[in-house]
């Protein structure tokens, strides 16, 4: 099977077999189950292709559409032959997910995540995360709050505010943003974070600019991992050295950039970014200082005696 598909390396993916895998396997799990393993298996398989079309200078796959839009573009990828192997892998185990949730009888999957998944997260929704961030350089801080709008399958959506201007941002399950507010000062990371981040893990993904077009590279690599209850709850940190390039202010130049970035690995949520760069606008430090609870609803008045 693996010298067929290595043989295939200059078809078009669509002809590439999927590698068949019993839906027995999954029998006994239940819908939710079957849900989440689908997930992982359509979030690598973006991944995968991303890096694929990537290497082919395409760029067709954009992992920010979300799994119903990605997964599809699969179809239109002509992979090496390493990569249709693992792609040939990956279809028959989402054939396979298929045919035993149509088996069970299951709905189609919620956007929502199921309350158990929910409740792993150390985050809820109404919480409000509230980041401090100033320029490296120093100078005076701003305060970002993100409330947490909804846990959903593919990421977490808040509403945020700064400087009394409020703001949408969204996350992936792994924590790259895939919306957040324009402007100078809005530094983002693009398929850097991925699932599953183990010591010495080596990332890559994308610089983007307050204006949401990329303008650098940015590369990574887990330099530690440790649970930081300093906020009161159970984060799993992922610690992430960080390089890169940056533009200059004239546009025509880079410059480096280094840093950390500090991320839950359940959740995505960002507990510290440090960026050090020749460009001031890549320059900057973010610390997530608290988590509020929701707001409370206004108590009734107490009845008249």
């Amino acid at each position: 099977m693996a010298a067929a598909l290595l043989a295939a390396c200059a078809t078009r993916s669509d002809e590439i077999a999927p590698q068949p895998t019993d839906a027995a396997t999954y029998a006994a799990l239940s819908c939710n189950a079957l849900y989440d393993e689908a997930d992982r298996v359509r979030f690598r398989a973006a991944r995968l292709a991303y890096a694929v079309d990537e290497r082919f200078g395409n760029n067709i796959v954009a992992l920010g559409m979300g799994v119903s839009v990605f997964w599809p573009a699969l179809l239109a990828l002509r992979p090496p032959g390493a990569d249709a192997v693992e792609l040939a892998q990956l279809k028959g185990r989402d054939d396979a997910l298929r045919s035993a949730m149509a088996a069970r009888g299951c709905p189609p999957p919620p956007e929502q995540l199921s309350a158990e998944r929910a409740a792993a997260l150390p985050v809820a929704v109404g919480e409000r995360l509230v980041y401090e961030e100033r320029a490296a350089s120093g100078g005076p801080p701003r305060v970002l709050t993100l409330r947490v709008e909804a846990l959903r399958r593919d990421g977490i959506e808040f509403t945020g505010e700064s400087a009394g201007t409020p703001h949408r941002w969204r996350q992936d399950p792994f924590g790259n943003v895939l919306q957040a507010p324009q402007g100078e000062g809005w530094v983002q990371w693009r398929r850097l974070l991925q699932p599953e981040l183990a010591l010495g893990s080596v990332l890559s993904g994308d610089l983007v600019g307050g204006d949401g077009q990329v303008r650098g590279r940015l590369r990574g690599q887990v330099i530690a991992l440790g649970v930081q209850s300093s906020l009161g709850r159970p984060f799993d940190a992922a610690v992430i050295e960080l390089f890169g390039d940056a533009p200059l202010a004239d546009g025509g130049a880079s410059t480096r950039l280094d840093g950390v970035i500090v991320v839950d690995r359940k959740s995505g949520v960002l507990l510290r970014l440090e960026l050090r760069s020749g460009s001031p606008a890549y320059a900057l430090r973010r610390t997530l200082m608290r988590i509020e609870p929701p707001a409370a609803a206004a108590l009734p008045a107490p009845a008249p005696r």
